[in-house]
């Protein structure tokens, strides 16, 4: 049994190597957003809560920043908690809030964070968040706002359509307050008012989606206008390495026209 083990470990290793050298490092999608799906389907396979299984996504979500950087992905988004999430049972969403804490105090200390100069942000209607959350995010993203080697965005409390909202709602103050007028209001005005306007593209290159699901749900409904969508058919906390190395040679083999 150790040896077929051992044989197996091998073979994925030889796999992993060979998928590296397909991918052009010249080449990487700058901004790539993750939809985190399936860790309570995983519990529930295995008999277990499921904020086990969002215990273990958590872990998974480590390795990936690192695979990311190790790729040179500059960006990237981690569909965390939605407004609707706040609708499931008070223990579930209790022991998320939890979870993030405890991650957050993690990312204080992070070597990987401070190392890499990477800039955190929480994006989302975070007045909906407990106080120590909240309290806890500002701690991290004044810990990392001179940084910008690389960005790590988590939405929490996030909705696509509340982003956009939230976005009109500051442009129309300024306008009755006559800073704007109507006219001013196009595109590019526009995306300086959403939650993700410090980035340096806010445009998301491709969005990989856990489980298998083909949904957006909800998620960065103005910045995924012409990403690249990728479906992977495992759930989250079984992502591995190979698999985003598939799926970044997957998005440079494909030929993004823009409409043109």
């Amino acid at each position: 049994m150790l040896r077929g083990l051992l044989s197996a470990i091998g073979v994925y290793n030889v796999y992993r190597r060979w998928l590296r050298m397909q991918i052009d490092s010249t080449n990487v999608p700058e901004h790539i957003g993750v939809i985190l799906d399936g860790n309570r389907r995983w519990a529930s396979a295995r008999e277990m809560n499921p904020w086990q299984g969002h215990r273990e996504g958590a872990e998974k979500v480590k390795k990936f920043l690192e695979w990311c950087l190790n790729l040179g992905i500059t960006t990237v988004t981690l569909y965390g908690f939605s407004t609707e999430n706040f609708n499931r049972s008070e223990d579930e969403v209790d022991e998320l809030m939890k979870l993030y804490e405890e991650n957050l105090v993690e990312i204080l200390k992070s070597d990987v964070i401070h190392k890499n100069k990477v800039k955190i942000r929480t994006i989302g209607r975070i007045n909906l968040l407990p106080e120590n959350l909240r309290n806890l995010i500002s701690e991290v993203e004044e810990s990392t706002k001179g940084y910008d080697r690389f960005y790590l965005n988590i939405a929490l409390a996030y909705g696509g359509r509340a982003e956009i909202v939230d976005a009109a709602k500051e442009i129309a103050v300024k306008v009755k307050a006559g800073e704007l007028t109507p006219e001013d209001i196009d595109e590019d005005l526009f995306e300086g008012y959403l939650y993700t306007s410090y980035l340096p593209q806010q445009d998301l290159d491709l969005i990989i989606r856990t489980s298998g699901e083909s949904r957006l749900s909800n998620f960065l409904i103005w910045q995924s206008a012409y990403s690249e969508f990728f479906m992977v058919d495992v759930y989250w906390p079984e992502f591995r390495e190979i698999d985003l190395e598939r799926v970044i040679r997957s998005y440079q083999n494909r030929h993004r026209k823009y409409g043109k």
